[in-house]
């Protein structure tokens, strides 16, 4: 029975990826590498529903590699920061999957700098990789930081491959700004062309390299979650990357958590999706005399063929040693959540944002609380709520800090966190908004009160309570007009941990914190099934949503939400589309 289950695995296997390992189809001379990438895996190494886990993942690797041993590994970054078992090791587990994954370059993630800087050389060393990134300079010195490589080369099969590293610059508002404050971030475009030029020019020890490849942490979109490459890929980073430097065959990268396969001005681009979900593959396909015949790019999403995945066993009694080891705090059941506290609403706040930022106001006294849409990971689904989980919905050690600001400034935090286009929607307590997201971005709130209904006074001061990264700036947020700043040094997760275990049976409800009176489509009044005498809450369509799941959600069927939002067709709905929920 276990030889048939292994055979049929690799079976499946093998034939989902038929059409990428196109070894056998080269012609006499040629040669095919294969870059294997994975990005944003921010400590996800149980198996999960969608997450191919620490142990098939290393045996999806192996498969691939035994298909086409002229393969390499690559990470495009945020490695460790996101689960409890790399959390409470700061990453040592997520290293040992990455040494058993023989990795040979990783791109250095924003959530990299969580912890600091004092961890890459551990990382490095332990992990038998090197991190890679060209744009990321010390200030002192004035050259590029030590604990990173601006570019490597390796020699596979007789080619020469060089990698490039680049971080996004945005890291400067997506981590601590004390871990990054003495480093320089330079433009992605020009820091690459500058190594490109240098290994083109072939002074490089290991020669001139005849593939190079950026392995980035830029982030990319592309509607279609990476199935077509003539797609048109987006993004400014990665546009700048592609459109403004010469000489890059291929670019790995990672960041926006989706799938991404394309081209951008002839450049092939990978990102495979997050959390061990996908792996993502540049086959390059070399002539005789090795110039490039072809780059093509795919994203291995393995979906229901993980479960005919053959675990590991080295990989899996490795895990399996972490997880023993941590499993007396992971499995600690806290409490037990009498619904689902969903976060999946990216215009209103999310029931878990409202219930994260009432416990926050509540545990400081304070009358409005604001909590970054990125700083919250997971939903908490309805059942037991334990210390392993609340390190998932919140793994970030971030602390309560406590201020007073005047109503102008925080309306002004309000219009940046309500429709931010670079981070997560944020979240609030203590307020009531109405919004227009036709009006210009900063100017879409049309009116804001007190939760009592008494309207935010302009001059007057509140106490308002946030966390410590958002306090120094991070996602572009503004608080340097507050006063009596406070660091409690409270972690926001301890207190969490506290009120469930207090509380024991935890409950929160939808909320309608943010409203809209004047909808971005206004139904005929004669329609059918309309719901009248409604406010209406916008939801912006997420991948993978369906509409009947968003009606659920609101006690409405799927016809009449999709009759009052006008639509042509009820099965056609797309990522960031806009709909209007009515709500009685």
């Amino acid at each position: 029975m276990k030889k048939m289950k292994q055979l049929v695995a690799l079976l499946l296997t093998l034939s989902m990826m038929f059409s990428m390992l196109v070894t056998s189809y080269a012609a006499d001379g040629d040669k095919t590498i294969q870059i294997i990438s994975f990005n944003d895996l921010h400590g996800s190494l149980a198996e999960g529903s969608k997450d191919l886990g620490w142990a098939k993942m290393v045996a999806a690797v192996n498969a691939i590699k035994k298909e086409n041993p002229n393969t390499i590994v690559v990470s495009a970054g945020d490695n460790f920061q996101g689960t409890a078992i790399s959390n409470l090791t700061h990453g040592e587990p997520v290293n040992e999957l990455m040494k058993q994954l023989d990795v040979t370059a990783s791109a250095v993630g924003n959530h990299e700098f969580d912890w600091g800087i004092g961890n890459f050389e551990k990382w490095s060393t332990d992990g038998g990789y090197d991190f890679l990134a060209s744009n990321i300079y010390d200030k002192t010195t004035g050259k590029p930081v030590t604990w990173a490589k601006p570019y490597k080369v390796i020699t596979i099969d007789g080619v020469k491959i060089g990698l490039i590293g680049i971080a996004t610059p945005e890291t400067l508002t997506k981590t601590k700004a004390e871990h990054v404050a003495n480093l320089e971030f330079r433009d992605p475009a020009k820091a690459a062309q500058e190594w490109i030029d240098y290994l083109e020019a072939g002074k490089a020890s290991e020669g001139k390299p005849e593939i190079i490849i950026a392995v980035t942490h830029l982030g990319a979109e592309q509607k279609d979650n990476g199935t077509d490459t003539t797609v048109a890929v987006t993004g400014t980073d990665i546009e700048n990357l592609s459109n403004n430097t010469k000489g890059l065959d291929g670019i790995v990268t990672g960041h926006t958590h989706t799938s991404v396969v394309g081209y951008i001005n002839g450049v092939a681009i990978v990102q495979a999706n997050k959390q061990g979900r996908a792996l993502g593959q540049l086959t390059i396909t070399l002539n005789a005399d090795k110039t490039i015949k072809s780059v093509v790019p795919k994203v291995l999403d393995y979906g229901k063929a993980k479960e005919a995945l053959t675990a590991d066993e080295t990989a899996k009694a490795t895990y399996d040693k972490w997880n023993t080891k941590l499993s007396p705090i992971l499995d600690e059941k806290l409490g037990v959540a009498k619904g689902t506290f969903t976060h999946d609403n990216k215009i209103n706040v999310s029931v878990l944002g409202k219930w994260v930022c009432e416990a926050m106001a509540e545990a400081t006294d304070s009358q409005i609380a604001f909590q970054n849409g990125g700083g919250l990971r997971t939903e908490i689904p309805a059942g037991d709520i334990t210390y392993g989980l609340m390190y998932t919905v919140m793994p970030f050690d971030n602390t309560l800090v406590t201020m007073d600001m005047k109503g102008s400034d925080i309306l002004k935090t309000v219009e940046h966190g309500i429709d931010l286009p670079t981070a997560g929607y944020g979240s609030f307590s203590g307020l009531k908004v109405e919004y227009d997201p036709t009006l210009t971005y900063g100017s879409k709130v049309t009116k804001i009160t007190l939760k009592d209904g008494k309207v935010l006074d302009m001059n007057k001061t509140y106490k308002v309570v946030t966390n410590d990264f958002m306090i120094t700036g991070g996602d572009g947020y503004d608080f340097t007009g507050a006063t009596n700043v406070v660091d409690t040094f409270i972690p926001i997760r301890d207190m969490l941990v506290d009120k469930v275990k207090k509380e024991v049976n935890v409950s929160a409800a939808v909320v309608d914190y943010v409203t809209i009176k004047a909808p971005v489509v206004k139904p005929d009044k004669d329609t059918s099934g309309t719901i009248k005498d409604t406010t209406e809450i916008i939801y912006i369509v997420q991948p993978n949503d369906m509409l009947w799941k968003i009606a659920k959600k609101y006690n409405m069927t799927f016809k009449e939400l999709g009759e009052y939002n006008k639509l042509k067709n009820y099965n056609l709905i797309y990522p960031k589309q806009v709909l209007l929920i009515p709500v009685k």
